[in-house]
């Protein structure tokens, strides 16, 4: 337990960016979960999530919830399936 009012006040920052962190994360996982199984699906509106997704990426790598290099990392790998399945359905026609 914190014993002096630096280390109670740094506890209350740690709390309250916790949580700010977790719920950033949670709507970022949401928001990649949507964009995949739109892209799986082969679904009209993917592109716009795939973009929301990137979107949201971004946001979280510049406070700092996820590692620049790691959302730049999923935002390509998204970004490579979409050009996939345009590809893919490209032919198919």
């Amino acid at each position: 337990m914190a014993n002096h009012p630096s280390a109670e006040k740094r506890n209350r920052q740690r709390i309250t960016r916790t949580a700010r962190n977790r719920a950033i994360k949670s709507s970022l996982r949401s928001t990649l979960k949507k964009a995949r199984s739109a892209i799986e699906n082969g679904e009209a509106g993917a592109k716009e999530l795939v973009l929301s997704a990137e979107r949201a990426l971004a946001r979280a790598a510049s406070k700092g919830v996820v590692a620049k290099k790691a959302a730049a990392r999923v935002t390509s790998r998204i970004a490579a399936r979409v050009a996939k399945t345009a590809k893919t359905a490209k032919k198919a026609r």
